[in-house]
């Protein structure tokens, strides 16, 4: 099976955390920023993820390719929530945390990122979409404060989970995209939660590329 992705995409993520927690014999390429040709060929239009199944038929859908990959085989870890507690949290947060994440990204040191075209078609497409991207990272504290805010609420809601299951695949990605923000602050219970669950996942932080 071949998946395709970008390396900074939090919805990629959810299905290299699948692959990784099964340890699946997963190839992966990446499609360069500005190539709508490759998946459009595939699938009829410019979308990651991509699943190419071992049949040669295609998936797309990051929750839905995460659902195919878990019913392979055992241990199941897509498994539906016992609550709504963490989509609360994202639908609260998640506006705030891509204002903060995607400047940065477009920063960032990914092999969809690694020519100058690349790049721009990047630069071009998000501040299309969120705007100046120098003003946002200007702009960091207003919405790093109430990032901040409510990952110290998150502390209690991570703290009762136990095992894994479909939330995870939703809050770990964007966590993981937050590690590119230098100011963050993660607190105990999620940092934890973090290292934890990446290494399992075999999923690289983004640490080393803060700003």
């Amino acid at each position: 099976m071949k998946l395709f992705i970008y390396e900074h995409c939090p919805f990629c993520l959810r299905t290299r955390m699948i692959s990784g927690l099964k340890n699946l014999n997963m190839q992966y390429q990446v499609i360069m920023e500005g190539d709508a040709e490759t998946p459009i060929s595939m699938v009829g239009k410019k979308v990651v993820p991509i699943l190419q199944k071992d049949n040669g038929e295609y998936l797309i859908e990051s929750l839905d390719i995460v659902k195919y990959l878990d019913e392979l085989d055992k241990p199941r870890f897509a498994t539906e929530s016992k609550n709504n507690k963490v989509d609360e949290w994202i639908k609260d947060t998640a506006n705030d945390i891509f204002y903060l994440v995607v400047p940065r990204f477009t920063k960032g040191n990914f092999k969809e990122l690694s020519t100058p075209e690349a790049r721009q078609a990047y630069l071009d497409r998000e501040t299309q979409a969120f705007g100046d991207i120098e003003v946002l990272i200007a702009n960091t504290e207003q919405y790093l404060a109430p990032v901040n805010q409510q990952l110290q609420l998150l502390e209690p809601i991570i703290a009762e989970r136990q095992g894994i299951d479909i939330d995870d695949f939703k809050l770990l990605p964007l966590l993981r995209s937050l590690t590119i923000v230098k100011d963050i602050e993660f607190g105990s219970q999620t940092q934890a939660y973090i290292e934890n669950l990446s290494d399992k996942a075999q999923i690289d932080l983004l640490y080393d590329q803060a700003i």
